[in-house]
This record gives C-alpha cells, structure tokens and sequence, in this order.
C-alpha cells in the first residue's frame, strides 16, 4: 500500500510541490521574499525531498551518506545568501508535516498503523539527520565568510568579474553577509606595471585608493595576481594619476557599468593593457573605456564593439545643443588644423579654436595629440561621416 501512495503522490507531483512551497513562503518570512530564480531552488529541492522521504518509506531504508554531502552544501548555500539557519531548519519542518498531511490524506482507508509509525520513525531520524547536516554546512560556511573574510570577498570578486553572479537578489545576500555595498553601476579599474622591477601589491594599492574610491557610499573590492589588480570601485572613483607615475603604474578606469557588464569590461580592459602602444599613455597614465574599445577595434578582440566606441566617445556630441562640436571634430579631422578647419566650415579662426576648446572639455581628448586623436577618428569613422 505504501508504495500506491508514494505513485498517487508522485503522479500529481506538480500540485504537491506547490502546496509544499506556498505553505514554506507563506509561514516563513525569511522566505516571503524570494526571488523566481530562489523559488526554483525551493521547489527543486521540495521534489528531491519528497521523492527521497517517500522512497526511503516504501523501501524501509534511511538517509545515506551522499544525502547528508547534499544536505551540508543546502546548508552552506544559505549561509552564503543570508538565510538564517532557524528559518532554514522551520522550512524543512513545516514541509515534513505537508508530507505527512498529503500522505493521510491519499492513503487513510489503506495504510495501518504500521505505516504510519513507519513514516513516523522515518521523519524522526531525517529531521534529526538534516538538522545536524544543515548546521554543519551553514556554520562552517559562515565561519569562512566572518573568519577568512579576504577568502569570501576575493570568491565574490571572482564571480562578479567572470559573470557567475546573475542573480541581483543573490548578489545583495552576499554583499550584505560581507557588510560591503555596491551601487547599480559601478567603476572597473585594471592596473599593471609598466616594467620590471615594479610590481602591484595589495599593500600598495591600498595605499594608492585610500578616499579616493570611496565615494557615493559603495565598497572597493579588489583581486591582485601575478602582475595584475583588478578593483571594482564606486560608479564615480576618480584616481591620483600622479601617485601611479610614481610607482611606475599604469591602469585602464572604466565607469558606469552594470553589474553584468563587468566581466566584458575586465576582457577589453587587460587586453588594452597587453596590447596599448606607449604613446596612448604619453599624456595620461590611466586610459578609460573608450581606449580599450578602439584596441578591441583595432586586434579584432572579440568584445570589439565600433557602434559603443562611438557612444561612448561622441555620446556628449551626438545631440543638440552639442551637434556643432561634432561638426567642427570632422571639419577638423579632414583639415588637420584649426584654422583650415574654419574656412571649411565658413568660420571664424576664433570660433573654430573655442569649439575644439570646448570638445576637449566635453570628451576629454584634445585632437591635437596623435592618440586622442585616432581614437575620436575611430569613433567618427565607426558611425558613418555626417
């Protein structure tokens, strides 16, 4: 008889697991708020719990090692998402008694009283086996994020940079259990150093950040290997270039990105960094994204991307009342000087000098010099001519 139970339970399995989990979120609040993708995983693991339970009771058996392996990992992973344990161990409970509610139900006038002590004796020693497998998990994985903090923060640096973090919900979890914060939009900076005899160091770059980076109430979060720092910073960090000449640095500071433009940006900014000849550094010591778009460009990388060069470089041109400047970049461009450039446009020299002052002044690149110079060029070319 057990086992037409188990078949009846499992043939209207969809209708079981929805009960299971509405009941979990609707007496748990630490569960009242999760997410589609969170649902999914409390659903998948309502299903395995039930198809396991209900198998262990139809074969007489009891929970085996690889159950208690799993039931430690459920216990980490919500550490990791800041589930508190009491919330966690409450959910399991409450779902045993749906189980044993749905069983009494599809089976009261075939199942005896041997059955039902058998389910009973079955709960009993799974709670107890969970219940000490799950605080395992929980606590030795939040040990690891209080205890070797540096370890849990590098893993979310980690993760964030290679695009493994996808859920927003999941990200605040961590970022809260880690007391750091992170706006919508951030700032990557890579940095290297610019020969032998240099090197970046987590000490250094300390000292390099200090206030700098701290702005607008978002954490710095950094990784340094070999000869290499990547630190993801507030949306609106700035840096001081000079303290980079000093020690002989040389970076690539990208802003506005989301989260999930991160691991693009990190691509496009070390290849920037492997591959920039000297002179894109000859007027400033860190390059930004447009820098790393234009070499992208050039290498045939293969985030290379001409339509966001051009809106990232022309963007502040690209509409009135800013459109005249964008003419008077062309005008320039194909005369090579200011002053042929006004007679091109049927400007005045003086007018002419002010609109290509007040480019630099919008988009930062000063067209006289040769790399400022390529990259407004590309950008123009990579949208078509007006």
């Amino acid at each position: 008889m057990r086992h037409d139970v188990r078949d009846e339970l499992l043939d209207g399995l969809d209708d079981v697991r929805a009960t299971v989990v509405t009941a979990i979120v609707n007496e748990i609040p630490a569960y009242a708020d999760l997410t589609g993708p969170q649902l999914a995983e409390v659903s998948a693991i309502v299903e395995w719990g039930l198809r396991r339970v209900l198998d262990l009771w139809v074969e007489d058996g009891e929970l085996g090692e690889a159950d208690v392996r799993r039931f430690r990992g459920i216990g980490a992973a919500r550490a990791l998402d800041g589930r508190p344990l009491p919330g966690v161990l409450r959910a399991y409970r409450l779902a045993g008694s749906e189980i044993f509610d749905l069983v009494e139900a599809h089976g009261r006038s075939r199942l005896d009283m041997s059955d039902v002590l058998a389910l009973s004796r079955l709960w009993m020693a799974t709670i107890d086996t969970l219940s000490e497998a799950l605080y395992a998990g929980h606590v030795a994985a939040a040990d690891r994020a209080a205890g070797d903090r540096s370890l849990a923060v590098g893993d979310l640096v980690d993760d964030l940079l290679l695009g493994r973090q996808v859920t927003r919900t999941g990200l605040a979890d961590r970022l809260r259990e880690l007391g750091l914060s992170l706006g919508p939009r951030v700032g990557l900076l890579v940095l290297r150093p610019r020969g032998a005899g240099t090197e970046v160091t987590p000490t250094a770059l300390e000292g390099l950040l200090g206030d700098a980076v701290h702005a607008g109430g978002s954490s710095t979060l950094m990784r340094v290997r070999a000869d290499e720092a990547v630190v993801i910073v507030p949306e609106h960090a700035t840096l001081p270039a000079a303290l980079l000449t000093e020690r002989r640095w040389r970076g690539c500071l990208m802003a506005g990105l989301a989260i999930a433009d991160l691991p693009r940006a990190l691509r496009v900014g070390t290849h920037l960094l492997a591959h920039a000849p000297g002179r894109a550094f000859a007027h400033r010591t860190v390059l930004d994204e447009a820098d790393a778009l234009l070499i992208a460009v050039l290498t045939g990388h293969r985030d290379a991307d001409a339509d966001r060069l051009r809106q990232v470089v022309l963007a502040p041109l690209l509409a009135a009342p800013a459109d005249h400047l964008l003419e008077g970049l062309e005008a320039y461009l194909d005369a090579g000087s200011a002053a042929e450039a006004a007679v091109l446009l049927g400007l005045h020299p003086q007018t002419m000098r002010y609109r290509l002052g007040r480019l630099r002044e919008v988009t930062g690149r000063d067209p006289r010099h040769g790399w400022d110079r390529l990259v407004l060029e590309a950008a123009v070319l990579g949208g078509g001519r007006s």
